[in-house]
């Protein structure tokens, strides 16, 4: 701002002069100059009322708006309460089909220090070294002596251990108040149920959240309130799987292998009963992944879902099935299996060059001839059986309700020619999981209809359906299984009482790296549905690398191997399923009436 003089050199000389008073000149410059300075304070006086007043406007428009939505909103609670932390949430149990309990939650504390609040740091450190193994009294000294004002001792305590260390008795040692999963089962079903541990953590409160399995796919059902502590009901059955898991460790064991899966589904509703995969490990105590070597090794891995494998001869009934729903065969169409097989320059041999000369389709399975499925994929033709197999849900991963399930996506030739064809019609070229095998078993089980796999209870009609073959041909394919069993390569699959039928499958394991198969390991697999007559069930056995070792030379195909183990397991869950051993229906012989 420019400022007028007070006493401006042309008005004074102007003054003095025509005799005027310069001081009066000087007088009225500065009540001018006054008036100028307190209108502009006025001013700018009022310029900060008028923005304070629109600042208080818009605070009581935002906090009057929020008000309105909030009266206009349904009211919902908040996810998580605790007093001192908004992190703590309540986490709903999990149960089999009948209501027991799989996973729930169990009220513990965690222990902190506050070191500056201790009186005696080195007799701190050394009780509670002695009360923990995994710490040290140097380490704990060093903690305690440093600048750290809080550090973490244990994020979960044992009744025990609190008691311990309560006796202490140190003022700088704090208990807080948490909850931890606990699986009071151990390591059933553990590939299942997958783990939890906690996620944002303070000292009052920790927030448990799902790391695998149905514990991380339904981590936000879990913890909705809105479902007011309702368990989630799975579609196991607690002492169906306590049974399948002993018998496939002690024949995992007995074979020598050093893995082993089973899948136990109903036929019917999809349902999965039992599902084991060894090894296993301890929820309780998950370990950590495999960062080394070959991942499958891993407990963690889940051989029945994330192993996808070349199942062998098992995928023969569904050539079979293919051919027969075609009306290209039927059971007793002869082919001639002796006669040499030679596709894309590659010879086609049957299982220790055997020769089994000219077979019905239904022998062909019963002896697992490879030449006679070959031929019956050659009459399908490559669209047609890429089209099957892809309707029984053998090119995409299973639907199965945990994280693993999306790991287990199938492997195929990406070009699928004439060879790709007859090899995958004896379960090579073409790599699954057991629990692809059991879903494709239990639509011929059920009369032709593909139904997907869950791992929930279900009380209604099953989703994902779709037929996928005529009930004749699904009728004769399980005749044909049942034979396997009676007749054929499965003979120590019988268990009287429930006419087991099933099907073997031997094939050769591919290296990891570099191609080709190993000479000397396998991956052995029975698959199986009970009562062949009137199937209820379908089950998986499936033995990586087993060799059985009772006779002279080592064996190693899926007869010696995954069948009995599979027998084993049938005999020991059949009746926990309700099934009671029954006398096969067989057919009546021709009776003549006459009268006397």
């Amino acid at each position: 701002m420019i400022r007028t003089p007070l006493r401006p050199l042309a008005r004074i000389l102007e003054a003095r002069a025509s005799g005027e008073n310069p001081d009066a000149i000087e007088r009225e410059n500065l009540r001018i100059r006054h008036e100028q300075m307190r209108d502009s304070s006025r001013g700018r006086a009022e310029g900060r009322l008028l923005v304070l007043s629109v600042m208080f406007f818009c605070a009581f428009g935002v906090i009057g708006a929020r008000m309105g939505m909030l009266a206009a909103s349904e009211p919902s609670e908040p996810r998580a309460a605790s007093s001192g932390a908004s992190i703590q949430a309540a986490r709903a149990d999990i149960t089999d089909r009948h209501g027991r309990i799989l996973a729930t939650n169990f009220e513990t504390h965690s222990l902190y220090a506050q070191p500056q609040q201790m009186i005696d740091k080195e007799r701190v450190a050394a009780e509670l070294a002695a009360i923990f193994p995994d710490l040290t009294r140097e380490d704990m000294l060093e903690d305690f002596t440093g600048k750290r004002k809080f550090l973490w001792i244990k994020k979960k305590l044992s009744p025990e251990q609190k008691q311990a260390v309560h006796d202490i008795g140190d003022p700088g040692l704090l208990f807080g108040p948490r909850e931890m999963r606990l699986y009071p089962n151990g390591k059933l079903a553990a590939h299942i149920l997958g783990g939890a541990s906690f996620g944002r953590e303070g000292v009052h409160a920790a927030e448990v959240i799902g790391v695998a399995g149905v514990e991380k796919f339904f981590d936000d059902k879990l913890r909705d309130p809105a479902r007011q502590g309702a368990p989630l009901a799975l579609s196991l059955d607690l002492t169906v799987q306590a049974a399948a898991e002993e018998v496939l460790y002690g024949g995992m064991k007995l074979m020598n292998a050093k893995g082993a899966a089973s899948v136990l589904m109903d036929v019917h509703t999809g349902e999965i009963i039992s599902i084991v995969s060894l090894p296993d490990f301890d929820p309780n105590a998950r370990p950590g992944p495999l960062l080394e070597g070959d991942a499958s090794d891993s407990p963690l891995f889940n051989r029945a879902v994330q192993g996808v494998y070349e199942l062998g001869s098992a995928y023969k009934i569904f050539t079979a099935a293919q051919a027969m729903d075609l009306n290209l065969v039927n059971h007793q169409t002869m082919i001639d299996t002796g006669k040499a097989l030679r596709v894309g320059g590659f010879n086609i041999g049957e299982f220790q060059k055997k020769n089994y000369g000219v077979l019905s389709v239904e022998d062909i399975i019963v002896k697992s001839s490879n030449r006679g499925t070959g031929r019956m994929a050659l009459q399908i033709g490559v669209k047609r059986q890429k089209e099957f197999m892809k309707a029984m849900g053998f090119m995409d991963y299973t639907p199965l309700e945990i994280v693993e399930a999306q790991g287990g996506k199938p492997l195929y030739p990406e070009r699928w020619t004439d060879l790709s064809a007859v090899t995958i019609s004896y379960g090579h070229g073409l790599s699954n999981s057991p629990l692809h095998l059991a879903a494709g078993y239990a639509a011929i089980a059920n009369g032709g209809t593909y139904i997907a796999p869950t791992i929930l209870k279900r009380d209604g009609a099953p989703e994902g359906t779709h037929r996928v073959m005529r009930e004749d041909t699904a009728m004769y394919a399980r005749n044909m299984l049942r034979k396997v069993v009676t007749d054929g390569t499965a003979s120590f699959g019988e268990v009287p009482g429930y006419a087991v039928g099933g099907k073997t499958g031997t094939a050769d394991k591919p290296k990891p790296r570099g191609g080709g198969y190993y000479k000397d390991k396998v991956i052995a697999t029975f698959a199986t549905l009970f009562p062949a007559h009137d199937p209820k069930y379908v089950l998986i056995v499936t033995l990586d690398e087993p060799v059985e070792t009772s006779g002279d030379k080592p064996r190693r195909t899926a007869g010696w191997t995954a069948v009995p183990v599979a027998a084993e397991m049938i005999g020991r869950v059949a009746p926990l399923l309700g099934l009671r051993p029954e006398i096969e229906p067989g057919e009546l012989a021709g009776i003549t009436l006459t009268s006397n």
